[in-house]
């Protein structure tokens, strides 16, 4: 699976997870299954990611949250933008991806996914992000 494509299931695996945060595990393994992903690669990719974002879920939050427009709060962002926005920074912070490849793939997630206003919103929160850490 290409790597944009892998990228794309997992955000839909990591979107279902914000609605049922117990069992995990075994909605990881069921997503995987039932969607027919099959190389160990992928999986690894997904099980990695997904596990290193909740891991790190406090301070990809705080990040967010420090680079939101004054007046915005995390708990007003869409559950699907937060769910790009934590992929994002997760490989931002966690990979040898260019950062321009990573906020290309996240606004795209935006446009398919999102409301009209999402990929704007996502690429100034990543933006600056990036800024902020360069």
């Amino acid at each position: 699976m290409n790597r944009s494509k892998l990228r794309e299931e997992t955000f839909k695996l990591l979107y279902s997870l914000e609605f049922c945060k117990d069992e995990t595990e075994d909605i990881i393994n069921t997503y995987i299954e039932e969607n027919s992903i099959i190389e160990a690669q992928d999986i690894d990719y997904m099980k990695n990611t997904i596990n290193g974002i909740l891991e790190e879920k406090e301070n990809i939050s705080k990040l967010i949250s420090d680079n939101l427009a004054e007046k915005w709060t995390i708990e007003r962002i869409s559950k699907i933008d937060l769910v790009i926005l934590k992929l994002a920074i997760y490989e931002l912070k966690n990979t040898d991806i260019p950062f321009k490849v990573v906020i290309n793939e996240a606004v795209e997630l935006a446009k398919t996914y999102g409301d009209d206003n999402s990929k704007m919103f996502v690429n100034g929160v990543l933006a600056s992000i990036v800024k902020q850490n360069t």
